[in-house]
């Protein structure tokens, strides 16, 4: 056991030796600004889209839109490029979400069209899509009956 916990904290040494300390401060600040400046264009793109639509209609030209843009720097390689700049900031939801989709439908499009892209598409996306869908419909059933 002695030789264990030796060897143990010998490991966790090298692993502290190895590793670079993490600028927190700075990494929130890159993020905060960051995701606020995407929020900032959704805003600005919101107010567009608004002046000649519904409310409805703005909302969802704007989701459209942000996803749209978010795919295409994906597919051209700069969101990864952004995120290792921004930091957590690019993982605003809709266009995290987005580059989630695309990125292994890209990474494994070499597999084929149906074992490759439509298989491994949703890898990273697909538990919040079964998640975020069964907690909508458990939290909608218990509206019905309660909100009655």
């Amino acid at each position: 056991m002695d030789t264990s916990n030796r060897a143990k904290q010998e490991y966790d040494q090298m692993v502290k030796k190895a590793s670079p300390n993490s600028p927190i401060f700075t990494n929130c600040v890159k993020a905060f600004f960051s995701g606020g400046l995407i929020c900032g264009f959704g805003q600005l793109l919101l107010d567009y889209f608004s002046k000649t639509n519904s409310e409805d209609d703005a909302a969802l030209m704007l989701s459209v839109t942000l996803i749209a843009i978010s795919a295409v720097l994906t597919g051209f390689g700069l969101y990864e490029k952004m995120g290792k700049q921004c930091g957590a900031g690019t993982i605003v939801p809709i266009t995290g979400f987005a580059n989630s989709v695309v990125s292994p439908a890209i990474e494994f499009k070499k597999e084929g069209l149906i074992f490759g892209t439509g298989a491994k598409m949703f890898i990273l996306a697909g538990p919040v899509i079964v998640y975020g869908t069964l907690t909508s419909m458990i939290v909608g059933i218990i509206y019905y009956f309660i909100g009655r």
